[in-house]
């Protein structure tokens, strides 16, 4: 299934799409997409809908984010050979976890903000797992059971805040709009093999990142089960799961993104995305 939240901001109600694009509203049988319905079993609920029996969604409406408050945004960093060695860097010896705060997320093709303070901002594609039940220490080999679905991610990050502004990556992961997701939570049956995707990112038409999954250091089983240990994870959490090659920051000399660039995502399965970049003075 490939599940949306459809309307103004804050406003969205739940649809699915069908193998044509046609959107049906589905928010009279689940309210909506978030960490309590997810753990009252909502996608087996939509799962067992007749797409006859819905009614269409009609025009062209705003997609929102797939999945509304999650507890947890997860970032991983230098998850792909390709970016790892654009930096000069190696394999981690462990995963790097760090935290985009969920006040970040916004929808696929919202408008991404630049404060004027933000002077380094880059743009990161990524595959995104969304966890569909409390998940406590879990073994590699049982973790893709604990996975709802799969989204599109931009990780958008500020190098300058990220970097030279002490403490933790937090810092330049999550100014407001540095995480659009979506335009659909597709279901595990949709993506057989998330190590098979292809990521391709462009900036102003131009390919700035074109990898594929199957490059990361470490599995979604892997990070599931590595991320699992010293947290718990619950319904609705996103993980993403990181870039590859391609980012701005790994140019020589850096091309960062500036006021009126526009960026165009695409993946495997998981639809695509498009993002305005615009200037503002706070």
């Amino acid at each position: 299934m490939k599940i949306l939240r459809i309307g103004p901001a804050g406003e969205e109600r739940p649809a699915i799409m069908d193998a044509a694009g046609k959107l049906y509203d589905i928010s009279h049988v689940v309210p909506d997409i978030t960490p309590e319905t997810l753990a009252a079993g909502c996608l087996e609920t939509i799962a067992g809908l007749n797409m006859i029996d819905l009614p269409p969604v009609e025009g062209s409406p705003r997609i929102g984010p797939p999945v509304s408050r999650p507890s947890k945004f997860i970032g991983v960093g230098l998850n792909y050979v390709d970016h790892a060695s654009e930096l000069g860097l190696e394999r981690p010896a462990h995963p790097i976890i760090f935290s985009k705060q969920t006040s970040c997320i916004c929808g696929p093709n919202d408008d991404v903000l630049l404060p004027a303070d933000a002077t380094r901002a880059d743009h990161e594609i990524e595959l995104g797992v969304v966890i569909g039940r409390v998940t406590r220490r879990v073994p590699e080999a049982e973790a893709l059971e604990h996975v709802a679905g799969y989204l599109l991610v931009n990780d958008v990050s500020e190098r300058g805040w990220q970097l030279e502004h002490g403490g933790q990556w937090t810092k330049g992961k999550s100014f407001d709009t540095f995480g659009p997701i979506g335009p659909w939570l597709a279901t595990r049956d949709e993506i057989p093999d998330p190590h098979a995707i292809d990521l391709v990112l462009k900036v102003n038409g131009e390919v700035r990142q074109n990898g594929n999954t199957k490059d990361m250091f470490y599995t979604v089983a892997e990070l599931i089960a590595h991320i699992s240990h010293f947290m718990t994870l619950l319904p609705g959490d996103i993980i993403t799961t990181g870039t590859p090659a391609g980012v701005g920051g790994g140019m020589k000399p850096p091309r960062f993104l500036r006021d009126g660039d526009v960026m165009e995502l695409a993946a495997t399965g998981l639809g695509t995305q498009r993002q305005r970049v615009r200037s503002i003075d706070e």
